[in-house]
This record gives structure tokens, C-alpha cells and sequence, in this order.
């Protein structure tokens, strides 16, 4: 397995995008969850967008921690890191 150098960690912040965009995704879902309660949560317009905006920005942060990864674990040289951070977490995904 490549990398390592954070021990894989930059995934656990996948993992919270993943709840924050579920959280938006279900922000107006009036569905009952197992325990009664709405699955939605019913913030403002505004917040979501916050929420969206910390989504993105942390998928940017997760892409850095892993080019840093390989570079400092010797999986990447110096010259695959400024491409592969180009590639990777310059564009907009």
C-alpha cells in the first residue's frame, strides 16, 4: 500500500464530507427516522452553502494531505508531486 507517512488518516476527512453532504442532502427530508425524529434538519438556504462550501474545501484539504503523503513516504519524486498536485488539487472537482 502506498503513502502511509499520516497513516492513511487523510481518508477520515472523505469520511466527513460524506456525512456533510448527507446532511444536505436530507436538510429537508420531513421523513421519520427509526427513532420518530425528522431526518432533516431544516437549516437556511445559507447554511447549506456553508456547508457546501466546507464540503469542497475539505475534499481540496484530503487531495493535499495524500500528494503530501506520497511525496514525504518516497512514492512520489519531487517532480510527480508538482504534477500530480496540479492535476489532482488545482482543478476543481
Amino acid at each position: 500500500m502506498s503513502g502511509g507517512h499520516f497513516d492513511h488518516n487523510e481518508w477520515h476527512i472523505d469520511g466527513i464530507v460524506e456525512i456533510i453532504e448527507e446532511l444536505i442532502a436530507s436538510n429537508k427530508d420531513d421523513s421519520l427516522d427509526e427513532w420518530g425524529y425528522t431526518r432533516g434538519r431544516f437549516y437556511m438556504d445559507a447554511t447549506i452553502q456553508k456547508f457546501e462550501e466546507a464540503a469542497k474545501l475539505l475534499r481540496k484539504v484530503a487531495r493535499m494531505v495524500h500528494r503530501i503523503d506520497y511525496l514525504v513516504s518516497d512514492d512520489d519524486s519531487e517532480g510527480s508531486f508538482h504534477s500530480r498536485w496540479d492535476e489532482e488539487v488545482e482543478c476543481e472537482k
